[in-house]
């Protein structure tokens, strides 16, 4: 139960850690470099659609190192302990994806084609992404 609670803990610091990331990036491009907003321009902005390439950077920096700091919690990593892992990280994420930025109405929320068809291939890669960040994080550790 413990090293589920920490697995919960440490994707949520990761997710947090992403999200704000890109907004931040979303904010200066449009405060700073004078790109339009979602107000100002169809579709998701400029601001927003110049952060895009960067997003699955952010996660693959990101999620691997919290993955890294989760499994450093262990004697021994195991294949499954990776696996299971990974699976509830990438599956939580779509999940949390689908509620947080298309179902609830926010000033940044999306459509539903906004985000899963004009997001492509970002948001595919983002998901991979995140599925193999604790594989990523345990071939580290492995050869490290």
């Amino acid at each position: 139960m413990k090293n589920v609670l920490f697995m919960l803990l440490w994707y949520v610091v990761a997710y947090a850690i992403v999200t704000a990331i890109g907004i931040l990036h979303t904010i200066f491009n449009i405060t700073v470099l004078h790109m339009k907003s979602m107000k100002e321009s169809e579709g998701m902005g400029e601001g927003y659609e110049r952060t895009k390439p960067w997003h699955t950077l952010y996660n693959i920096v990101i999620f691997p190192i919290f993955a890294y700091i989760y499994f450093s919690g262990f004697v021994s990593v195991t294949w499954e302990v990776v696996a299971l892992t990974s699976l509830v990280w990438g599956t939580i994420t779509i999940i949390l994806d689908l509620f947080g930025w298309v179902i609830i109405k926010h000033p940044w929320s999306l459509t539903f084609k906004q985000f899963y068809v004009e997001y492509q291939p970002w948001i595919t890669l983002i998901y991979i992404t995140i599925y193999a960040s604790p594989f990523i994080a345990f071939g580290i550790m492995e050869y490290v």
